[in-house]
């Protein structure tokens, strides 16, 4: 196409038509273009490497990620494997405590119908609490008046009355003053008796009983020999307490010591006589002839009787008492050897005990059983 010069064109100047414009155009674009694409090029190798960064980065973190997902997932599943053991033992120790708990359910149940029914009993019983009192002092006072008349124990007695008295003040009603006054009376009954040492009395049975196997018999190879005088001394030195010499024994003439000498052989001589030669007066002769069985048994014999004797003490049985006392003396007297020291100590003891008086008239306890049995006649 033609092109048009421009009017305002100066004369002289050079008019550039189109067509060389073009051509001027096209061969500066390529330059521009390569400027421009050289920061291009470096701009998208940066994306390209910050994204390639970016990407393995990225693809890190997630393999990472993954990775700790697994690990958690797996602690998860061990977690829910332990929280599964635990829940199931849960499960077992609930229902075993719901086991137990119905047990203890139970066991209270009976244990409320065991109160219930001991809480009615109790009802019942403080209803009569009075003729039950009644009735257990009057079975206490009866078996006091039986064991008084057939054993004769006053103390046994007294304690039924005081504890009976003592049961009837713990009430403090006026209708019991009756009864607690006739049991006073009787109470003054007992502690006026005279008392019999009969723990003193067994004693001394018993110490017979311990010597009747060392007592000498007459019928004894060698018989004890009666006790001897005893014989005046020499004077002897002065000792202390502790046995050491004060001062030096007193002197002595000669012819006192020649006398006391002829006296102690002449003495041990006519001891030594007396053994080979000794008459003696034996009132019965079958004494004399006991073997060594009859002696055995005769001095069981004599137990036996000391024995019954001391239960005829304790059951207050006088005539039993003293008819045992007199058949052992007899055979201590006929059978054994008198002039020996034990059987004289022994014969003194017997003496000591037969001398105890064990009659004595027991009171009853009838005021006392007669006013609980009115009491509880009349209510």
């Amino acid at each position: 196409m033609p092109t048009h010069s421009e009017p305002n064109a100066t004369p002289g100047s050079t008019v550039t038509t189109a067509p060389q414009a073009a051509d001027q155009s096209g061969a500066r674009a390529p330059s521009l273009l390569t400027q421009l694409q050289k920061p291009t090029s470096i701009a998208i190798i940066v994306l390209a490497v910050l994204l390639a960064a970016q990407s393995w980065s990225s693809s890190s973190k997630i393999r990472n990620l993954r990775e700790e997902v697994a690990k958690r997932l797996q602690k998860g599943d061990v977690s829910n494997a332990e929280t599964g053991a635990l829940a199931r033992n849960v499960q077992e120790g609930t229902k075993e405590l719901q086991i137990k708990v119905g047990a203890l359910e139970n066991r209270q149940s009976e244990t409320q119908s065991q109160q219930l029914a001991l809480e009615q009993l109790y009802n019942d019983l403080s209803k009569n609490r009075d003729e039950w009192a009644l009735t257990e002092i009057e079975q206490v006072l009866s078996t006091a008046s039986q064991q008084l008349q057939l054993a004769g124990n006053v103390p046994g007695a007294l304690i039924a009355l005081q504890n009976a008295d003592r049961s009837l003040s713990r009430s403090d009603k006026p209708q019991f003053i009756t009864i607690r006054r006739a049991i006073g009376r009787d109470m003054e009954k007992l502690k006026a008796l005279p008392s019999v040492d009969s723990t003193g009395v067994a004693l001394r049975l018993d110490a017979v009983i311990a010597q009747i196997d060392a007592l000498p018999m007459l019928s004894d190879e060698k018989p004890a020999l009666p006790a001897a005088p005893v014989k005046p001394g020499k004077v002897q030195a002065v000792k202390d307490a502790n046995g050491k010499l004060v001062g030096p024994p007193a002197p002595e003439p000669l012819l006192q010591q020649v006398r006391e000498g002829w006296n102690s052989w002449s003495g041990d001589m006519w001891d030594d006589v007396r053994q080979l030669i000794r008459i003696r007066r034996v009132d019965t002769p079958e004494a004399l002839m006991l073997s060594p069985t009859q002696s055995y048994f005769l001095r069981e014999n004599v137990k036996l009787r000391l024995l019954n004797a001391r239960m005829a003490l304790l059951s207050r049985n006088e005539t039993a008492f003293r008819n045992d006392l007199i058949a052992a003396q007899d055979a201590l007297a006929k059978y054994f050897d008198t002039r020996a020291r034990v059987t004289q100590t022994a014969q003194a003891l017997l003496r000591q005990v037969q001398a105890s008086n064990l009659a004595i008239e027991m009171p009853t306890l009838s005021d006392s059983l007669t006013a609980v049995r009115n009491y509880k006649a009349k209510s």
